[in-house]
């Protein structure tokens, strides 16, 4: 009796192939065969569940946002519901801030493909729209990471919107700093870069 293929836990076992690939040695050397080869397959068999490298790449960005956004979404309650100017709130915006960076092996590599796939976005048009999601869904996230946080004085000084963007900035530099200079931008200086980040934010006061 032939062995029945699990078609979703084979499309995952290819994503991560992917994943593998591009952390390794990179976004170019994604193709069809180098995917078959890392997964075990035969081209024929990627191609029963991709019908070429644009979908499997497309899907493949699609799933490590869908990884990161998921992450970032189970973390948020613990910010937007614990008492403002709390050290229950501020380790709580560490924690989710954390869920951005290479902390881990498992977010090293997400990172990584992340920012591949929002770089190769520019020049290849297919890929734009999951980086436009992308970028909506994490901005949106850490608008409300800053709207919780951040005293809005209704003079003009400290606009959320900015602040919000001041962030997002920190955190894709944190990323692109521990990606090149891991030995250097350990998980303990990002944290020390975001205490500091937060320390300079306005905020309420207990």
């Amino acid at each position: 009796m032939p062995k029945i293929v699990d078609a979703a836990a084979r499309r995952s076992d290819i994503v991560e192939a992917v994943f593998r690939i591009i952390a390794v040695d990179g976004l170019e050397r994604a193709s069809l065969r180098e995917v078959a080869d890392e997964a075990g397959l035969a081209v024929g068999s990627v191609r029963h569940y991709f019908a070429g490298s644009e979908e499997l790449l497309l899907h493949s960005f699609a799933t490590v946002v869908e990884r990161i956004t998921a992450r970032l979404q189970a973390a948020l309650p613990a910010v937007t519901e614990s008492t403002p100017a709390s050290v229950q709130r501020r380790e709580a915006v560490l924690t989710l801030l954390g869920e951005f960076l290479p902390l881990d092996e498992e977010r090293a590599v997400d990172v990584c493909v992340w920012m591949a796939f929002r770089n190769a976005a520019r020049i290849r048009p297919y890929l734009a729209p999951v980086a436009d999601r992308s970028h909506r869904e994490v901005a949106a996230v850490v608008g409300q990471v800053v709207t919780a946080v951040v005293t809005d004085d209704g003079d003009g000084q400290h606009p959320l919107v900015v602040e919000a963007e001041r962030l997002l900035a920190t955190i894709d530099g944190l990323c692109m700093h521990a990606l090149l200079q891991p030995e250097w931008m350990t998980a303990a200086m990002c944290r020390d870069v975001l205490e500091r980040h937060l320390a300079g934010l306005p905020v309420p006061t207990p």
